[in-house]
């Protein structure tokens, strides 16, 4: 037997031939543990052939969006920050304000949140596909529900 076994090393053309669907109720759930979980299958952590430098994970779509949860008094507190790089272009947006308009954005940030910051999250970030509604497009790709 030897005593230093070779570690495994996904390739790219690997990982595409190993992609799953999933489709995520977010009805009810808290908005951090969604992102987080989703985040998680989006980057395959939850694979054994992880491999952090390819994207081995699979497609995430999240229904329900507008129904998603938020614990203690976020809703009013929260807000949404951006800067235009302009002199005086800070601008804070409140969550409520946010939710209001694009109900989809709050999951898509936090997601992207707890994604690494470069360009391999770009690429994963694209595998996720967030609907306000309980419909989605997707029933060709046949979507198992995640469970978390």
């Amino acid at each position: 037997m030897n005593p230093h076994p070779k570690s495994f090393s996904a390739k790219p053309a690997q990982a595409l031939t190993e992609r799953k669907w999933w489709v995520i109720d977010a009805q009810g759930k808290p908005l951090g543990r969604l992102a987080s979980r989703v985040a998680m299958v989006l980057r395959g952590k939850h694979k054994p052939s992880f491999t952090p430098h390819v994207d081995t994970g699979d497609f995430v779509i999240v229904v329900n969006a507008d129904k998603v949860q938020l614990t203690g008094r976020k809703l009013v507190q929260k807000h949404y920050y951006r800067h235009s790089g302009e002199p005086g272009g800070f601008r804070a947006e409140p969550y409520n304000e946010v939710f209001e308009s694009k109900p989809t954005l709050p999951v898509t940030k936090a997601v992207k949140g707890m994604l690494p910051k470069n360009i391999l999250a770009r690429e994963v970030l694209a595998k996720l596909k967030v609907y306000a509604g309980p419909d989605h497009p997707h029933a060709a790709q046949k979507p198992e529900p995640l469970t978390y």
